[in-house]
């Protein structure tokens, strides 16, 4: 018997290894790494008076039929030219999310295009994207109230306001890279995590916020350390190197507590501390679903996420078009076997300094020698990408830029 996708959603899991046969199957879907895809989140200022409020009417009024559901009821929430998807996030911030590609080249006019068309639609209505990681100019205010956000709000709330910090004034940029085929997955779930500490240093654009310095290289992420380590922490660890991905990403699932659970338009929080994994024990009235588990993992947020692909969420906002630069450099440090290698054997050192990389960026030693050796690897890769010349040129200079930066700041 064929069950449907929607039967198959509502199914009721009873037990930890039925969870875990559904991570397995939907988080890591192996296979040729072809494709590259990319997410953009900018925090969105008056264009005259960037300190000024921005409300979900003006937003609203800005983006037209472009405006998610979120933020408009009513709103048919098309894509944009290149097929790109503009969502806003609980603060205002602005998020474009493009189909993957099978080209980097392709990829970055297709998304070029469709934040030039989402500026243009700001533009309009005498509003800009923002230009770092995080907003230099304004507290944290919520925009948008959904259920969603009330519990989240609420559960970050218990630990310190690091959580309203994240949700209303941060800026990400997300690469996300096919996980590989099976004989791959481990080298490429290990490289990506050892990549974050240099390349957060390397890219750290955070360090203000409403006004004054933060004493941060990224502040973003040292606010998403904050929120809480059972749901934030990166999952793939130096300690542990020969964990099978699947094995770690099923047991940080299960061990994260509960975010909410959803009820309609009533209160979704949730008894504190209360994890996934108790829930499949009878911690709550009901038992959950294979829907119940897909939306869990929606609330956690590890530096690199795995959704069948691997969603890189390390990266600050980028000005301008500078967020071509640290998606080359991944998609060329991934490009073949040897250069993997050489990349995680540049980064392996210093890969369990993620404090120290959103706290101090390149002005630790260490971090800013790995950070100029992989901008070697990533140059002298960067050919594989079969980029158009002027776009090669453009992120080649780029990358030659931000490798003299790290190396004047080598010990």
């Amino acid at each position: 018997m064929v069950v449907s996708p929607e039967l198959d959603r509502v199914r009721e899991l009873r037990d930890r290894a039925a969870a875990a046969r559904h991570l397995a199957r939907i988080c890591f879907k192996t296979g040729p790494p072809t494709c590259t895809g990319v997410e953009l989140e900018w925090t969105v200022h008056d264009a005259v008076d960037p300190t000024r409020p921005v409300d979900a009417t003006r937003l609203r009024a800005a983006l037209g039929p472009y405006s998610p559901t979120t933020l408009d009821p009513t709103s048919p929430a098309l894509r944009l030219l290149h097929g790109g998807a503009v969502t806003v996030e609980p603060g205002g911030q602005v998020e474009v999310s493009t189909p993957p590609r099978a080209s980097v080249g392709a990829l970055i006019e297709a998304t070029q295009s469709d934040i030039d068309q989402v500026a243009r639609l700001l533009h309009a209505a005498g509003l800009r994207l923002g230009r770092t990681g995080l907003d230099p100019y304004r507290r944290p205010r919520a925009v948008i109230d959904t259920p969603r956000y009330r519990a989240m709000r609420q559960v970050f709330d218990r630990r310190g306001p690091a959580g309203r910090t994240m949700m209303y004034s941060t800026a990400g940029l997300q690469v996300c890279l096919d996980a590989g085929e099976p004989g791959q997955l481990a080298a490429r779930w290990a490289l990506v995590h050892a990549l974050g500490p240099p390349l957060l240093a390397a890219f750290a654009t955070a360090n203000r916020h409403a006004g004054r310095d933060t004493g941060w290289a990224s502040a973003r992420m040292g606010a998403w350390l904050r929120i809480d380590p059972a749901r934030t922490a990166a999952v793939w660890q130096p300690g542990r190197p020969d964990l099978a991905p699947v094995t770690a990403w099923t047991a940080y699932v299960l061990a994260a507590p509960l975010l909410c659970v959803r009820d309609g338009e009533r209160d979704w929080t949730t008894p504190p501390d209360v994890t996934f994994a108790d829930w499949l024990d009878g911690a709550l009235p009901r038992p959950p679903t294979i829907d119940d588990l897909d939306y869990h993992v929606s609330t956690l947020f590890p530096p690199v996420r795995p959704r069948g692909y691997l969603e890189l969420r390390y990266l600050d906002a980028q000005s301008g078009r500078d967020w071509t630069l640290p998606l080359a450099m991944l998609a060329a440090l991934l490009v073949d076997a040897n250069t993997t290698d050489s990349a995680f054997a540049v980064a392996a050192p210093v890969a369990d300094r993620w404090q120290v990389a959103a706290r101090h960026g390149l002005r630790d030693p260490a971090l800013a020698s790995a950070a100029a050796a992989l901008f070697d690897l990533a140059l002298a890769a960067l050919p594989r990408l079969d980029l158009p010349a002027e776009l090669h040129d453009e992120i080649d200079r780029g990358l030659r830029r931000r490798r003299a930066a790290a190396q004047r700041r080598q010990g």
